[in-house]
This record gives C-alpha cells, sequence and structure tokens, in this order.
C-alpha cells in the first residue's frame, strides 16, 4: 500500500512539474509576439517583465518555480538515492526559491539600477548556478539506478549542453554581445533538460 501511495504521488509530481515547464515554454513564445519592440539579441527574457504583458513573464518564473518544486518531490520519491542526487534535488529547492524571488523583483531595463533590480539580479546567479549543479548532479546519479539508467546518456548530454549554453551566456555579458539570444539559448536547453527529466519520471515510475 505504501509503495502504491509513493508510485502514485510520483506520477503526480512529475505531470504537475511536466505542465509548469510547458507553461513556461508557451509563455516565452508567446512573449515574443506579444513584445516584438524587444530584440532578442539584446533583450534578456526578464525584461519581458517590465512594461505591456509583464505578468506573463511573472507566471513564466512562477511555473518555472513550482516545475522545479515538483520535479524535486518526485525525484525524492522516486529518484536515484546516492548522495550527489539528494545535493541535487536540494539544489532544485533553491532555485525554486530563487525564482519566485525572480517574479516578485523584475530587472531594470535600462538606468538607474534599482534596489529591485539589484535583487533580480542576484536571483539570476543563484538560479543559473544551483539549477546547473543540480542538472550535473542528477545527470551523474541516473546511472546508479536500474530504471534510471538508460535515461543517463541523454541528461549526460543534455547536462553538457546547458554548461556549454551557460558559459556562452556569461562570455557575451557585455555591451554590443548577442546576451539576449545567447540567454535564451540556455533557457532553451534548461527547459529541454527539466521536461525530458520530468517526462522520464513519469515514465519510471510503474502504473
Amino acid at each position: 500500500m505504501r509503495t502504491h501511495t509513493v508510485e502514485s504521488t510520483s506520477v503526480f509530481f512529475a505531470t504537475a512539474a511536466i505542465a509548469c515547464f510547458t507553461y513556461s515554454v508557451l509563455a516565452l513564445l508567446l512573449l515574443h509576439v506579444l513584445r516584438p519592440d524587444y530584440a532578442p539579441a539584446h533583450h534578456m527574457i526578464s525584461d519581458y517583465a517590465v512594461g505591456p504583458y509583464g505578468w506573463v513573464m511573472t507566471t513564466f518564473f512562477l511555473a518555472m518555480s513550482g516545475g522545479c518544486l515538483m520535479l524535486l518531490l518526485g525525484l525524492v520519491r522516486s529518484g536515484p538515492n546516492l548522495v550527489a542526487a539528494r545535493i541535487g534535488t536540494l539544489l532544485l529547492g533553491v532555485a525554486s526559491i530563487g525564482l519566485v524571488v525572480s517574479a516578485i523583483f523584475p530587472t531594470d531595463v535600462r538606468l538607474p539600477l534599482t534596489r529591485t533590480g539589484e535583487i533580480h539580479d542576484m536571483s539570476f546567479y543563484v538560479n543559473i548556478g544551483s539549477i546547473v549543479l543540480a542538472i550535473v548532479l542528477l545527470s551523474v546519479s541516473f546511472g546508479s539506478q536500474l530504471r534510471w539508467r538508460p535515461y543517463r546518456r541523454t541528461a549526460l548530454i543534455l547536462a553538457a549542453l546547458v554548461v556549454l549554453a551557460v558559459v556562452l551566456q556569461f562570455l557575451t555579458l557585455h555591451k554590443g554581445a548577442p546576451y539576449g539570444l545567447a540567454n535564451r539559448l540556455a533557457v532553451t536547453v534548461l527547459l529541454a533538460w527539466l521536461l525530458a527529466t520530468s517526462i522520464r519520471l513519469r515514465a519510471v515510475v510503474p502504473a
């Protein structure tokens, strides 16, 4: 009975995570249509939170936060038991909190800098750092459990792409560089890993 309950809750958390991350993808795509005045090459996605339709970007952050929390809870119940995996799930929790902070405190699109914008920037670094570390630790851990082992290669490939995309993101954080495009690439591969892992979580739990 207890095993059945754990499996049922894992399916629920996986499904909820898939829904949250799918919404995030759709919201971000929609914002590119709603805000054609923002050139993707020169605007971070956080800029969409300022101005018309800013609430859509706010819900993006909240959906990402909810997705990380749901994935965390599902992995705690049905994921690998290695210490690295437990640290990875803890880091997803850190990211979940950080994304709520990002939603509450919008960025500064232009000067002068504000305290709100500075808080948003700090949350950006916390979110990126915690999610990337979580992805790497969890991807490595998937080989330790039989039902997760077939997914390990896919997870590691996506994790490598995440690391490369984030490095590119930081290399382009200067005036004149296409930092907006690098930002979108990083978010895309992050979401790809999060969605793929949520889908795998739902699949590894027996019906």
